[in-house]
């Protein structure tokens, strides 16, 4: 009786192998079709074709990187001064958000929320 269950798994397995085949093999010829479908001549120019109406995002595929600037250059680094601390609590006073004033001062709301730590400006956590 096993011996039976083990011939029919095995010939399952043979039926599974053969229909994965036929359908890569498919799936090729249809992939293949592709450019000729939509009118292009080639690959290649069906596949720029593609990357040029997926954008900047296909030519990179990654996002910008933390530290960089949107046009790909380091942001210089913020010099937190005397002044820029009294900057931030005067805005503080007069009910601004941090990223209101962030980008009021051209400095990261870490920055803000930093200063406003400092200056003891923040409410305790409970």
């Amino acid at each position: 009786m096993v011996t039976q269950q083990i011939k029919k798994l095995e010939a399952t397995k043979a039926k599974v192998i053969a229909l994965e085949r036929a359908i890569a093999s498919k799936l090729n010829q249809e992939l293949a079709a592709l450019p000729g479908k939509y009118g292009f001549d080639s690959v290649p120019a069906f596949a720029k074709a593609i990357k040029a109406a997926l954008g900047a995002s296909a030519r990179g595929g990654r996002k910008a990187k933390a530290g960089k600037a949107a046009g790909g250059k380091r942001r210089r680094r913020a010099v937190i001064t005397d002044a820029t601390r009294a900057e931030v609590k005067k805005h503080v006073e007069a009910g601004k958000t941090g990223a209101q004033i962030a980008a009021a001062l051209g400095i990261s709301l870490p920055s803000v929320q930093n200063i406003k730590k400092a200056l003891g400006l923040v409410k305790a956590r409970k």
